[in-house]
């Protein structure tokens, strides 16, 4: 991939989210936030730690890294988009938390000190850059040797429905979208093996993994649209013609009926993988 498509690729990821900011991790279904603090107490941030939260969307890792990290430490956050980082301004502003700063950044490469943090946390982010493998390189450059490391969120199996309906849109998608639902499946985010592989050749080591199963539940399949519509799957609505909108979207929702539970909601699962890793 040269430079001009990589350019074109992470300009369109940054302006799908600037156009969901303001609602990213806000629809009223949890879902980035405690994959995020998982990762986080994974990690295991001490006290004084400096820590890099790569992608770091409207804060969620960001937030629970500061809490960890304390007045001694410090948390730098960066993001492709402008407006996610002018709502993370905000929000930690009203939070109170001084030892944070935010940058718009390319998560790809970031123009960051060599060997300035002693981790580095990406939650949910590594499959949407043009080249994985030069990110992961690149962000071990960062970190201090010895004592470093990596953590980094994916996405494993998930509910069957969910496959169905994700499966909706993809007569729509083009083949190369940059979306963890739809380019995972066929690349080394499809296993733990695959993305281990990726983190060692980076140069990292240590590498290992261990997973979380996220339950989301939705009211219907209104409340579902909502949410995703609200994240990173926005660009694969955004792909359908205004003329078959309503048709993916009653398709989905006969889908997700079958996912509906005895309490009346609808019940989907996703496994999340966590790798974790250390510089040389």
């Amino acid at each position: 991939m040269d430079l001009t498509e990589r350019a074109a690729r992470s300009a369109a990821v940054a302006a799908v989210f600037d156009r969901v900011a303001d609602v990213y991790d806000g629809v009223g279904v949890p879902w980035f936030t405690p994959i995020a603090r998982e990762l986080v107490r994974l990690a295991a941030p001490a006290p004084g730690t400096r820590a890099l939260d790569v992608g770091c969307g409207r804060g969620a890792a960001t937030i629970a890294l500061a809490e960890a990290v304390g007045g001694d430490g410090h948390v730098t956050g960066i993001d492709l988009s402008p407006r996610m980082i002018e709502a993370c301004e905000a929000d930690f502003a009203g939070l109170g938390l001084s030892n944070i700063d935010v940058q718009v950044m390319d998560a790809s490469s970031p123009s960051l000190p060599a060997a300035g943090y002693d981790l580095v946390v990406s939650s949910l982010v590594v499959f949407f850059l043009p080249d994985p493998p030069a990110a992961l390189s690149a962000w071990r450059r960062l970190l201090a040797v010895p004592g470093g490391r990596l953590a980094i969120s994916t996405f494993g199996p998930r509910d069957p429905v969910w496959d169905a309906v994700d499966a909706t849109f993809r007569p729509y998608l083009p083949a190369k979208m940059l979306d963890a639902r739809t380019t995972g499946a066929a690349g080394p985010f499809s296993s733990d093996a695959g993305v281990e592989e990726l983190v060692g050749a980076a140069g990292y080591t240590g590498v290992r993994t261990t997973h979380s199963d996220v339950e989301v539940t939705f009211a219907d399949a209104g409340e579902w649209y909502q949410f995703s519509r609200s994240h990173g799957q926005r660009a694969m609505w955004d792909a359908i013609p205004d003329a078959d909108h309503d048709t993916v979207k009653a398709v989905a929702g006969e889908h997700l009926e079958e996912a509906r539970g005895t309490d009346g909601r609808i019940h989907l699962t996703q496994q999340v993988r966590f790798t974790l890793a250390a510089a040389h």
